[in-house]
């Protein structure tokens, strides 16, 4: 299997990554973290004109018909810069379930609008006391004649502060998952928006008898949340590489720089055996993401290869990070110096869709679907 890159594909990973290195330096960076919006609208306008936010949307959808490797190499970029630019929140995920279940009259109103970075859409799915895997929702949908309405409890909603559309996830009256189109500013929905611990954006959505659009038909829609799902965890991974190397890259210039008894600290060997244990453990999550993106990339989505990489990215992620900070000492934690800033964003994803703890009992839970080996 060739696992390089195709020529276009470079061109669009050189592309995104001088785009984000021209937006992006760790100052600018802070100062847009630390507006209400928590991002830039000038760099989500860039990212649209580019093509970027429709990659996976088919043409006749208004997007570019582009596959699970391109969005792969975009997060890896957005990783390695730490761009906040919601990609993955507002697009990349709501735009697939509306992609995989909403009418051709929705795909029509809605993908070409999120392709352009005209509308923003959030997946309010997430229930508060429910930890993932747990497919149980709290939150019901009742028909009233042609139309529903939504009550329940969503949070954490990702970059639900800012969107403009909500696609909520909700109990059929029938039985089964519904997939509604929610305005955050209809009557019977409060919307409590918050800062997260890498300075990203979330929100509590609270619906009582809130109005919604059912996206699609009345059928379930179970299968569709978890295939979306299953790509936003090859999309985590692909991110957490991005970040890692940069991580990696921190360290071992810091090591180069930094002097202690009028050597670098580069000299000192157990440093240097301890950052080649970090680009051991980086290369363990690169191959194990690259694993889940030619998967999906196969036309196979499978939960359990998401968890299998993110049990291992998440390790990895969290070995690299640990060692990022110790090497650079009481640096690697201030907030003027990036690498504090990638080790609480690798944490953050960590924590996402499920943590390694998680993940492991997934995959636990199902060695005995596997034959033991005869020797």
């Amino acid at each position: 299997m060739d696992f390089e890159l195709t020529d276009e594909q470079v061109m669009l990973r050189d592309t995104v990554r001088d785009l984000l290195a021209r937006a992006y330096d760790p100052e600018t960076r802070l100062k847009v973290t630390d507006t209400d919006l928590g991002w830039s609208r000038d760099v989500w306008n860039q990212l649209a004109e580019l093509g970027v936010l429709g990659l996976p949307f088919s043409e006749e959808d208004g997007g570019v018909g582009a596959g699970p490797v391109e969005t792969m190499v975009v997060l890896q970029e957005v990783g390695r810069r730490l761009a906040p630019e919601p990609i993955v929140d507002a697009v990349y995920v709501p735009g697939a379930l509306v992609a995989l279940a909403g009418s051709a009259e929705q795909r029509g109103r809605i993908l070409p609008e999120i392709a352009g970075g005209t509308r923003l859409l959030a997946f309010a799915h997430a229930e508060p006391g429910k930890r993932w895997p747990s497919s149980e929702l709290a939150t019901t949908a009742t028909a009233q004649g042609d139309s529903y309405t939504l009550t329940g409890v969503k949070n954490p909603v990702s970059h639900g502060d800012a969107a403009d559309e909500l696609v909520v996830s909700a109990v059929l009256p029938g039985g089964g998952v519904g997939l509604f189109l929610v305005a955050p500013d209809a009557t019977g929905v409060v919307r409590k928006s918050y800062s997260t611990v890498d300075g990203s954006r979330g929100a509590q959505i609270e619906l009582d008898n809130a109005p919604g659009e059912l996206l699609g038909d009345a059928q379930d829609a179970a299968e569709t949340v978890l295939s979306a799902l299953t790509h936003a965890q090859a999309l985590l991974c692909a991110e957490s590489i991005g970040a890692m190397e940069e991580a990696l890259r921190l360290t071992t210039d810091y090591l180069k720089a930094r002097k202690q008894f009028g050597v670098t600290l580069s000299k000192f060997q157990t440093l240097t055996q301890r950052a080649a244990n970090m680009y051991v453990s980086l290369e363990l999550a690169r191959s194990m993401s690259l694993y889940a993106t030619a998967s999906l990339a196969d036309g196979t989505v499978d939960p359990v290869v998401g968890s299998r990489a993110r049990l291992q990215i998440g390790r990895s992620a969290r070995h690299v990070g640990q060692e990022a900070i110790q090497m650079h000492g009481g640096i690697g934690v201030t907030a003027e110096y990036p690498v504090g800033h990638y080790v609480a964003r690798l944490t953050a994803i960590e924590r996402t869709l499920g943590g390694s703890l998680e993940h492991l009992s997934v995959l636990t839970a199902r060695v005995g679907d596997y034959e033991l080996p005869e020797l």
